[in-house]
């Protein structure tokens, strides 16, 4: 007759439920997979079968009851690392879609808004058109393949343990999140360049011919500068989107990684 012990069953549960937890924090940070248009049992489904194929290459689990409040410390652990990862990684899609909303506030788009749920609030076109950009771009490069693989890696850079945080890995992610200004308005620059010079001639023009209505005839001009210079420039976003998301693949596992305690003779 075979008979289980709790220690066991313990085991069993530890060596599943630790691992899905950070690959289902970090579904539901990630772009593209963590996105609301995916059902959650879709999601979950995804976990679950990430879960069964890495879970037996991870290692011994800590000696630690579930239950316990040191076992909750560790699940609670895992939450942070992999909504930490999906963080790293949504912030180059909100780097591209920052440099939407810049151009398209230049542009006079200002008033065409939408809502949308996944940040509960309103969105300008254009961010919303680079961000589909962007994530056509992910998925042409296999990104989504890549962070899977990232996530697996992540275990042995930070494997699951009971040790504390430390603080590098927040730093190097409060370091990423800077990227979002600096990518956005590189990615912006062009087409904001473009209406300056246009809003400059149509200030000369305006000076020169009064009776000129500035509104009736600068807006449609500035739209299809705007337009055109977007459209000429989206060749050039395809290189600067892929190496975002290259760096953006390094801090996800640098994170997991420093986020871990290096012990003191670690380093001698």
């Amino acid at each position: 007759m075979i008979t289980f012990s709790s220690a066991d069953l313990h085991a069993w549960l530890t060596a599943f439920l630790w691992p899905l937890t950070r690959i289902l924090a970090l579904l539901a940070m990630a772009p593209v997979l963590g996105n609301i248009a995916i059902p959650m049992r879709v999601k979950i489904g995804l976990g679950v079968l990430i879960t069964l194929v890495v879970a037996p290459a991870i290692g011994p689990m800590p000696r630690v009851e579930p239950g316990s409040v040191e076992g909750l410390f560790v699940l609670g652990q895992q939450v942070v690392i992999g909504l930490a990862m999906g963080l790293a990684m949504r912030i180059v899609f909100s780097a591209v879609e920052m440099a939407g909303e810049i151009a398209g506030l230049q542009m006079g788009l200002g008033f065409a808004t939408f809502f949308t749920q996944h940040s509960d609030g309103s969105t300008l076109v254009m961010g919303k058109f680079l961000g589909l950009f962007a994530a056509l771009t992910f998925l042409s490069l296999n990104g989504h393949l890549l962070m899977l693989s990232v996530l697996a890696e992540s275990f042995y850079a930070f494997p699951i343990s009971a040790e504390p945080f430390s603080a590098a890995g927040w730093k190097n992610l409060a370091d990423w999140g800077g990227k979002i200004f600096l990518a956005g308005l590189q990615l912006s620059l062009p087409v904001v360049a473009a209406l300056l010079i246009t809003n400059l001639a149509l200030g000369i023009l305006t000076r020169a011919s009064p009776q000129l209505n500035v509104f009736a005839v600068g807006f449609p001009i500035t739209l299809m500068v705007g337009m055109v210079t977007l459209m000429l420039s989206l060749a050039y976003f395809t290189p600067v989107i892929e190496r975002l998301i290259a760096e953006g693949l390094e801090v996800m596992l640098e994170t997991a990684a420093s986020t871990r305690k290096v012990p003191p003779d670690a380093s001698q």
